[in-house]
Formats: C-alpha cells, sequence, structure tokens
C-alpha cells in the first residue's frame, strides 16, 4: 500500500500518555488508527477513549483496540510509545506490524532507540518523533493532557521525505504543531537538554517540576546539567546554542506543576527510563572526551535509587 495516495494505517504500540493523546487526536480527526493495549484494554473496550486536555475535552466511544499484536495486521506506520525498558520487545509488537513500506516511529526519551530499530527492521523504515508534552495517565483509558505538545519528527539518518511529509500534514490537520527536523539526532540531544535535568532531577529528588525550577540551589544544578548535555552533543558534533537552553528554562518556568513521566515511574515502583535518558548520552559524552560530573552524579542517584527497588521487591 503507498503512504502517498492510500489511507495510512497507523498503529499506536505503547499506548500509554503519549501515545494515546496523539493517536487519540489523529483517531478524532478521521484517521485511520489502531491501538495495541496492555492494562487499559478492558475500560477502552467497554468505555471508549477520553482525553482532558488544555486544547478542549474529548471522547472517542469507540476506538479500534486490540491486546494481542497478531490480530493487527500490517500497518503503515508504527507510531511507537513504549517505555525505553521495554525495548527487548521491539521484534515481538513492531516485528508483526511491518511490512515492506512500512515506517516504524520511536516517539520515545533519551538515545539509542532508532539504531535498534534500524538493526531490526533497516534505516530506511526508521523514524524519530520528539514530544515536548505534559501529559499523564490519569485513570484507565483517561489522559490529562495540561501543557504544550509539539512534535517534531524526522527520518533516522537521512531528511524528510514524502511520507514524513505526509504525516506531518496529518499530524497539523489533527491540532498537532508538529515540525519536520532535517536531523533527527540533533533534535534528540535537543530533547535532551530538557531531560537529563527534569526527569532526573524530578526522579531522584521526588519533586514535580516546578519545585526544582524554585528552589535557587535545585535550579542550578539544572542549569549546570544543561551546560553538561549541551557540551556532550558538541562532542558528537551537534552544536546546540546557548539560546536554546535559555529558551527551555523560559518554558519550564511557564509551565503547570507536572510530574515527569520517569517520576511517576519511580512512585510506582516500576523500572526507569535512566539508561536511555541520562545513561547514553552520558557514555557517548564521556566518549567524546568530554567531564561529565553533574551527569555522573545524577545517573549514579538514579541507579541507586533502581538498586533499592529491585532489592525491596
Amino acid at each position: 500500500m503507498s503512504m502517498q495516495s492510500e489511507p495510512m494505517r497507523i498503529a499506536i504500540v505503547g499506548a500509554g500518555a503519549l501515545g494515546s493523546f496523539y493517536g487519540g487526536l489523529l483517531a478524532k480527526a478521521g484517521y485511520d488508527v489502531h491501538f495495541l493495549l496492555r492494562r487499559d484494554y478492558p475500560a477502552v473496550r467497554r468505555h471508549g477513549l477520553t482525553v482532558r486536555s488544555v486544547w478542549g475535552d474529548f471522547q472517542l466511544p469507540r476506538v479500534n483496540c486490540y491486546r494481542d499484536v497478531g490480530r493487527m495486521g500490517t500497518m503503515d506506520l508504527v507510531f511507537i510509545g513504549l517505555k525505553t525498558t521495554a525495548n527487548d520487545r521491539y521484534g515481538e509488537l513492531v516485528g508483526p506490524l511491518m511490512g515492506p513500506d512500512s515506517l516504524a516511529l520511536s516517539a520515545q526519551n533519551g538515545l539509542g532507540n532508532e539504531e535498534r530499530l534500524a538493526e531490526l527492521f533497516g534505516p530506511p523504515r526508521v523514524a524519530g518523533g520528539l514530544a515536548f508534552l505534559c501529559c499523564n495517565r490519569q485513570a484507565p483509558g483517561v489522559i490529562c493532557h495540561l501543557d504544550y505538545g509539539f512534535l517534531s519528527i524526522g527520518n533516522y539518518r537521512r531528511g524528510p521525505d514524502g511520507r514524513l511529509e505526509r504525516l506531518g500534514a496529518m499530524l497539523q490537520r489533527s491540532g498537532v504543531d508538529c515540525r519536520l527536523v532535517e536531523d533527527l539526532e540533533e533534535a534528540r540531544w535537543k530533547k535532551l537538554i530538557w531531560n537529563v535535568p527534569f526527569n532526573g532531577l524530578s526522579t531522584l529528588l521526588d519533586q514535580k517540576v516546578d519545585a526544582i525550577m524554585h528552589d535557587p540551589a535545585r535550579r542550578r544544578r539544572a542549569w549546570r546539567l544543561m551546560r553538561e548535555v549541551q557540551a556532550a552533543a558538541r562532542s558528537q558534533g551537534k552544536a546546540i546554542e546557548d539560546g536554546f537552553l535559555e529558551h527551555m528554562m523560559e518554558l519550564t518556568d511557564k509551565m503547570e506543576p507536572y510530574f515527569t513521566s520517569m517520576h511517576l515511574d519511580r512512585r510506582a515502583g516500576r523500572p526507569l527510563e535512566t539508561e536511555a535518558i541520562v545513561g547514553e548520552p552520558l557514555r557517548r559524552g564521556r566518549a567524546g572526551g568530554v567531564e561529565l560530573p553533574e551527569m555522573q552524579l545524577l545517573y549514579d542517584g538514579l541507579r541507586a535509587l533502581e538498586t533499592d527497588r529491585e532489592g525491596g521487591a
């Protein structure tokens, strides 16, 4: 099936807050969206999907939902919202949906996701998405969108093409501020400018983002972490201007009080995305010859949290 002229079949794999939000908007706009669900399946099957959003609440009384990937069939686009701690399941959860012309798009956090998908399905069938989104799963089948929501998408190791442009246009028509990026890796590093300090510190300190911003010492620590991510990115050939860091701080100052996704994972006793969000950029920066003491301290603290959780399990 050509993605240029035929209806696009879209799978949402990892339909948590992020996947359900963007998938819900696409379905609301009339696109052919199919959700692979686990714990939310009974609720969504019975009551549909509810999104409570600062952009306007909506409810989809009936959605295409499955708990068995084998029943979904081949898709044109597989939008992956899995936690990176589940990346070892790409083969079983994404593989059955991939045809010769399918595109797998990782909308996950951190670094290394597209590389793994490319190993499985080949670089031409891989893309990535980066969301700046404050959104939580409030209850089974109920998503709460608190703030922001713009999405950047790019192909893996190549510039945008016709099908990515088509997807971007679909997202725009669904109400999403979607931007196409020429350099996906650079965009990933830019996302880490925010994710490393705020996912990391909120999880480590058990605090909402606004509490970090309002504490002078912790705010300074977040800024030092941003600077180290900037230096690590530079060591990989990705130059991020100072103005971008300042812009991220300004956006965070305006953000509604927010639990980050990794902070919620800590509170729920789930595995943390430490490796993808902090560990991998730390390793790449150090391999590039950069000293990263704040990132190392943050990584060590998060790993200690996980060790304590595993020990108490």
